[in-house]
């Protein structure tokens, strides 16, 4: 077996035991932990959703935590009218996904702290309408029915972070699509000129991150059975996905996941030890402040780059040629 076979059996394996790991994790552990972890999975879709907006296209979003809350109450919405879970998430999603492209298509042509104002005041925008409307509940929120299965959610957490991560490595880091995505990252202008459909792509782009957090955020209206706006609209949601994808590495895969996942696991710890999270905002800051001074490019970058990047290939090497005139 060549060296590269050897490489990829060891890289299927490793990949092996972890989806056995994952899978059996609801079957090993207690209903308490069984919560963290599917918590935790929530937070690994909602980093790497906002990673593949402000990794990967350079446009930094502070309203995403909007579209956790749409896809959230659209999802109760529709429970309490009889529709199934499974359809009304499905329905959610989409919804969630077009509401997005028809905001950005205005607000993409913002750019840097413009983009960033404007998707701000699109998500306080959406608190207030939520507030006021009758069929969502107001400031009193909405009620759904429970459902005492923890493993379900955990395994449709575990989906749909699964599969943001897929998409994230196959459509963003492997393919020609994300090739044009970072080309609009790295020189919006030059990369119109030429001839890449910049406004397409970017409106595409911004409604798949969209999308993801309309998912978890139905999941989590049903796995929490009660929502109101000072939940699933609280500007803290898109403060977290900043902090967790801007802590583990933005414009990598595995980066949000690790912020993520360290972040979370945090916040549990404080809530376990001293029965409080109200820490927790002082650690979110504290997180900004050393990741910029001392680790700009995130925690990925403490690993070995054959862990963080793709392989590069190497310039051909021209053998010299043996001078047979001395």
């Amino acid at each position: 077996m060549t060296q590269r076979g050897i490489k990829l059996s060891r890289q299927l394996f490793g990949l092996a035991v972890l989806i056995l790991v994952l899978l059996a994790i609801p079957f090993v552990i207690s209903s308490f932990w069984l919560r963290i972890f599917t918590g935790a999975l929530m937070w690994v879709g909602l980093a790497q959703s906002w990673n593949i907006l402000a990794g990967y296209m350079g446009y930094v979003s502070f309203g995403h935590g909007a579209f956790f809350g749409v896809g959230a109450y659209i999802t109760a919405i529709l429970m309490s009218h009889g529709v199934p879970f499974i359809i009304s998430l499905i329905i959610a999603g989409v919804a969630t996904a077009i509401f997005a492209a028809i905001i950005g298509y205005p607000t993409l042509r913002l750019q840097g702290a413009y983009f960033a104002i404007a998707t701000w005041a699109f998500a306080e925008a959406v608190r207030q309408v939520v507030l006021v409307l009758p069929f969502t509940g107001g400031p009193y929120g909405m009620r759904l029915p429970p459902l005492l299965n923890e493993k379900l959610f955990y395994f449709v957490m575990l989906a749909i972070a699964a599969l943001v991560v897929i998409v994230t490595y196959f459509l963003f880091q492997k393919s020609l699509f994300g090739l044009k995505v970072r080309a609009i990252r790295e020189e919006e202008v030059a990369s119109n000129a030429l001839g890449i459909n910049t406004t397409s792509i970017k409106i595409q782009v911004f409604a798949l991150s969209a999308l993801f957090p309309g998912l978890l955020g139905g999941v989590y209206a049903y796995w929490i059975t009660y929502i109101h706006p000072e939940s699933v609209l609280t500007p803290l949601i898109a403060d977290q996905m900043v902090v967790m994808a801007l802590l583990g590495g933005l414009g990598t895969v595995a980066g949000p996941v690790l912020g993520a996942l360290v972040l979370f696991i945090g916040n549990r710890l404080l809530w376990v030890l001293w029965g409080d999270t109200s820490f927790y905002l002082v650690l979110l800051g504290l997180a900004i402040a050393l990741v910029i001074l001392f680790l700009p490019n995130g925690l990925i970058s403490l690993l070995p780059n054959r862990f963080t990047q793709p392989k590069q290939l190497q310039p051909h090497q021209e053998k010299p040629t043996q001078d047979c005139t001395g």
